[in-house]
């Protein structure tokens, strides 16, 4: 049995102009955030960034059709996407991929901003 349905859709920061990062924490944690706490079908969103190399989204779905639902829904736009604009350049990739197993520690899943934004 799966334990949920993965997405990624990345970003390259090679080219995209020097404030891009802090653009993006702002982004994210003052709109982006509320905005998939209600998604339906989300179990957990997570964005990750290698400031200077990549901007990803990395969602888990509690379905498959959830996942091809939202998928469906983001990539005719996605080179209009509020992260697509601060970063000056479409997605450089959207991929589907399988939840093997997720094991939560002790701490437990923080949720908010990460170090950068408070």
């Amino acid at each position: 049995m799966n334990a949920g349905y993965g997405l990624t859709v990345r970003w390259s920061l090679e080219d995209a102009p020097a404030d891009a990062a802090e653009q993006l924490r702002e982004y994210v944690v003052g709109t982006s955030i509320a905005r998939f706490m209600f998604l339906d079908g989300l179990a957990f969103k997570v964005w990750r960034m290698r400031e200077g190399e990549w901007f990803e989204g990395t969602y888990v779905f509690d379905s498959e059709q959830d996942r091809t639902v939202f998928r469906e829904s983001f990539e005719p736009g996605a080179a209009t996407a509020p992260g697509s604009v601060m970063i000056g350049s479409a997605p450089i990739a959207i991929e589907d991929w399988e939840v093997v197993a997720i094991a939560e520690g002790p701490a437990g899943f923080r949720r908010g901003a990460g170090p950068e934004v408070s």
